[in-house]
């Protein structure tokens, strides 16, 4: 086994206002309180209670733990707990000593009598504390004598005024007890926290796989991760070895749940594991196995009480996460196997046929082909969720006894739990299947799911080499999954940079076309045809055959309608510009994923509906459907999906000019993915926005000719072409203005073949600003990209149009010309609440003579806008040189505003310059 260390861990993880509180209470020795930890087993209470002793140095420490054995003694904690002080009972009032000692000798406290019990043990309390402050701790209280509690939680309520420190923990059900006393409510570890822990327990280090198996069945549970880390093997944590399926039954945890499922009546015990096996729960059915058991459901009280388990209108509820699998792996083998036979037996009627084949066959001992067909049947047939036909394949799998058959129910199961959003879990159940050679298609749609998986949460160049090995092994028996295998190969080419691979997907791709497809199948070889020939250039072919898939994606019906085929209807739309129809499809995809639960194809469809959304304008739509992407990307594993949808969000807030929330993005996504990837080019255009508004073309030019390689297929080409309306804008005057030249011929072909309004407004845009200053051909281009921008898509760019023609006007002499187009620039950019571009819209006022308002500067009543972004510059440390390369100025234009402004605000030298700015 993995040596987990035995030590104490120094940070309790996920425990930070927790142990806030405990320093609160005990750095002030004069001062008094109480707290009560609240958290199923395992939470870390005990933990918290051995933190408050080591923060309690100057302290006189009363330590007890409840015992369920002292349960019926009354007092019997409360005698333990004050042992070290019992001396000094002396102290009290008369009538107090005699009752506190005949208490303390077992005689037991007549209930009239309680309240002076209490009163008497505060005073003992006092009266040490006199000596030395006290820390007074209990853990566990519930699961000790109740008199005990009660008189704690009493005189908890009542030590503030005492130099007396009172810590309890307990179950989440002691509310009614203790009542009065500042909570804490322990919640589980996120999944951060617990992947940090494991770190902590594990530091030789743990595959990232394996510690998102271990997570998931820790349920954010401490002492479940500790003991999961304290069983596992070698090979298990290298990942050579199947990980645990459940939390160890001999762990620490587990003998916390048997200690308080053991206080439970025999009937209760009985009855809570029937509704743990019972995955569904439904009230009716617990009642029926009640009275096949020989009791009623109203055994089940006493587990209710204790906050097991909820009974309610419609469900049984397990309240805390790990219950339920604690409560069956406690139990024994024969006790599981009778509770499964009898569950089997109660579920008769037609609408539980899965749900009883699933209890026969987890009673079941040994191969059994008919029971394994009834399984695999009822999954396909009765439409259950994708997780509990996942489950049901496998065990259908365990009871075939034809290897081949078994690999392919084994396949399926793998791939239902990879649509349920559980890639870990298709990826074991893949390594399930037998060494020996299977068959050749079963083999194929192995492979193509370890290449899906790869492609969405792995590495990039493993997932193409298995697509590619797919399509080859289900070429001649299943033509479509063998094109879906090429699609999702085209697509890992495309998302590494190396879109000169797809030549050879869109080959492999031609020899599968056969005429008369059905419409699935058409749409996947419309696709193909038309991204490879739209990636070399040749848009008079790739545009018909992707608007054909576009229309083939709106026509689908029947088992053909697939959120993975409308998603690939709206890639083929995002690269022919008609936004509005892929924006549809992107959207009808996530809803039928929702629908359907399949989680894997989420993220994607949400990716396609942010990018259709941010070509209509639509900036806060589209963050929210990329915040919403990376959510579900991060909770189903899917590494690549979510830092796409980091970078997109770090390219909408750049160009909101939100320079925070971009950088944070962009540290998100890390150094994981490569420089020629999809997340690596959307991070670049993001820094090349902020480099763009803060004042850097040079700079933000650099980084988009970067993204990719002209004529070699390297690079992302895609991310290059989007983002070519700002490379013009940053290179047009800069010494990359002829790559620019060469990124605008790239565009202005895929413009013309989609016919957009909005594309064809930023071609003229990016015409204009190549245009010779101050010509009229400028004007012209200006005018119709005015003209263009669609009245009904978002704002923000017509919005950029009208700051750039303004500032051309102003730079060509025509200062009351552009004023009208900086106006609304700077009246729309402040609508949208984009505060810097609405300032960069008034600094262009200023400059073009127009009185606005301006920063809060006592400098800015003096100084013209134009002069006051140079002295701002100067207060940052620009040289002159470097200010006329940002303003696009001559350096003797700079020297010439700057001796003014010297002149202006009276002083002599930079230095003073830069303290009247700041």
């Amino acid at each position: 086994m993995v040596a987990a260390p035995s030590v104490q861990i120094a940070v309790l993880r996920g425990r930070d206002d927790e142990c806030r509180a405990l320093r609160d209470l005990l750095d002030h020795p004069a001062g008094g309180g109480a707290l009560l930890f609240q958290g199923e087993p395992g939470t870390g209470r005990t933990a918290l209670v051995d933190r408050a002793h080591r923060y309690a140095p100057d302290r006189l420490v009363l330590a007890a733990t409840a015992l369920p054995g002292e349960a019926t003694l009354p007092y019997a904690g409360l005698q333990r707990l004050l042992d070290p002080v019992l001396d000094r009972a002396d102290t009290l009032p008369a009538q107090q000593r005699g009752l506190f000692r005949r208490v303390m000798a077992g005689a037991g406290c007549p209930p009239g009598q309680r309240l002076a019990l209490s009163m008497a043990v505060r005073g003992l309390l006092a009266a040490v504390a006199r000596d030395r402050p006290v820390l007074c701790t209990l853990d566990d209280l519930d699961l000790g004598d109740r008199p005990t509690a009660e008189v704690l939680a009493f005189v908890a309520r009542r030590v503030h005024r005492l130099p007396v420190a009172v810590v309890l923990t307990g179950a989440t059900d002691t509310d009614a007890l203790t009542g009065g006393i500042p909570t804490h409510r322990l919640r589980p570890l996120d999944e951060s926290q617990s992947r940090t822990l494991l770190a902590d327990l594990l530091p030789t280090g743990l595959t990232a796989p394996v510690a998102a198996v271990l997570t998931g069945l820790a349920r954010g549970n401490p002492q479940a991760l500790v003991d999961l880390a304290t069983a596992l093997t070698p090979g298990q944590a290298r990942g050579e070895e199947p990980p645990p399926a459940r939390v160890p039954a001999d762990g620490a945890l587990a003998r916390g749940y048997r200690i308080r499922l053991g206080r439970l009546p025999t009937d209760a015990r009985r009855l809570l594991l029937l509704a743990a096996l019972d995955g569904e729960s439904d009230p009716a059915t617990l009642l029926r196995a009640a009275r096949a058991a020989g009791t009623a459901v109203a055994a089940l009280a006493p587990a209710e009480t204790a906050g097991l388990v909820r009974v309610g209108p419609q469900r049984v509820v397990f309240p805390q996460p790990l219950a339920r699998a604690m409560v069956e792996s406690t139990a024994t083998l024969a006790e599981r196997r009778t509770a499964h036979l009898l569950l089997a037996r109660v579920l008769d009627g037609p609408g539980h046929r899965l749900r009883r084949t699933l209890h026969l066959a987890a009673a079941a001992v040994g191969p059994d082909p008919a029971l394994a067909a009834a399984l695999e049947t009822a999954a396909v047939a009765d439409r259950v969720g994708y997780p509990t036909a996942s489950v049901a394949l496998q065990r259908a799998a365990e009871l075939t006894d034809q290897p081949d058959l078994a690999a392919t129910r084994l396949v399926a199961a793998a791939r239902y739990a990879w649509s349920a959003g559980q890639p870990q879990r298709a990826r074991l159940l893949l390594r399930r299947l037998p060494a020996t050679p299977v068959h050749p298609v079963v083999a194929g749609r192995a492979e193509l799911l370890r290449g899906e998986l790869e492609l969405r949460c792995g590495t990039i160049p493993a997932a193409l080499a298995a697509l590619l090995a797919a399509a080859e092994a289900l070429a001649g028996a299943d033509r479509t999954a063998a094109l879906g295998a090429l699609v999702r190969a085209g697509e890992a080419a495309c998302f590494a940079g190396d879109q000169f691979r797809y030549a050879e997907v869109a080959r492999r791709a031609e020899a599968l076309r056969r005429p008369a497809a059905p419409a699935g199948t058409e749409l996947l070889s419309a696709y193909l045809t038309g991204v490879a020939a739209t990636l070399r250039g040749d848009h008079e072919r790739g545009g018909p055959a992707l608007r054909r898939a576009v229309v083939l994606g709106g026509q689908l019906t029947g088992p053909a309608l697939t959120p993975a085929a409308l998603t690939l209807a709206a890639a083929a739309g995002l690269l022919v510009g008609v936004d509005r129809a892929t924006h549809r499809l992107a959207d009808r995809a996530v809803e039928l994923a929702r629908a359907r639960g399949e989680l894997s194809t989420l993220p994607r469809a949400l990716e396609l509906r942010a990018a259709a959304e941010y070509w209509l304008g639509r900036h806060e739509a589209a963050a929210a459907s990329s915040r919403e992407g990376l959510r579900v990307a991060r909770a189903g594993g899917q590494t690549n999906c979510a830092h796409v949808h980091l970078g997109m969000l770090a390219v909408l807030a750049a160009i909101r000019a939100d320079r925070d929330d971009s950088l944070r993005r962009i540290r998100e996504i890390g150094e994981g993915p490569g420089p020629g990837s999809r997340p690596y080019a959307l991070a670049q255009w993001a820094l090349s926005v902020l480099d763009l508004t803060d004042g850097r073309p040079d700079d933000a030019a650099a980084r988009l000719v970067a993204l990719a390689r002209p004529g070699t297929g390297r690079g992302q080409v895609l991310i290059q072409v989007m983002a070519t309306p700002y490379l013009v804008e940053a290179a047009a005057h800069t010494a990359h203005r002829p790559a620019a030249l060469a990124a605008l011929a790239v565009f202005d072909r895929w413009v013309t073949s989609t016919a957009s309004p909005s594309r064809r407004a930023l071609s003229a845009r990016c015409h204009a600003l190549l245009a010779p200053r101050g010509g009229t051909t400028a004007e012209a281009e200006f005018r119709t990209a005015l003209r263009l921008h669609p009245a009904e898509a978002g704002p923000f760019e017509r919005a950029r149009t009208e700051l750039l023609f303004g500032r051309e006007l102003r730079r060509g002499r025509r200062p009351r010309d552009a004023r009208e187009h900086l106006h609304r620039a700077r009246e729309t950019f402040t609508c949208l609440g984009v505060t810097t571009w609405a300032e960069l819209a008034g600094a262009e006022l200023r400059a073009a003579g127009e009185s606005v308002g301006g920063p809060d500067l006592p400098v800015a009543r003096v100084l013209t806008g134009q002069q006051l972004r140079i002295a701002q510059l100067v207060a940052e440390g620009a040289t002159n040189r470097e200010i006329a390369a940002r303003l696009f100025l001559s350096t003797r234009t700079v020297d010439h505003h700057l001796r003014n402004i010297f002149h202006r605000l009276g002083i002599r030298s930079r230095t003073e310059l830069a303290r009247a700015i700041t």
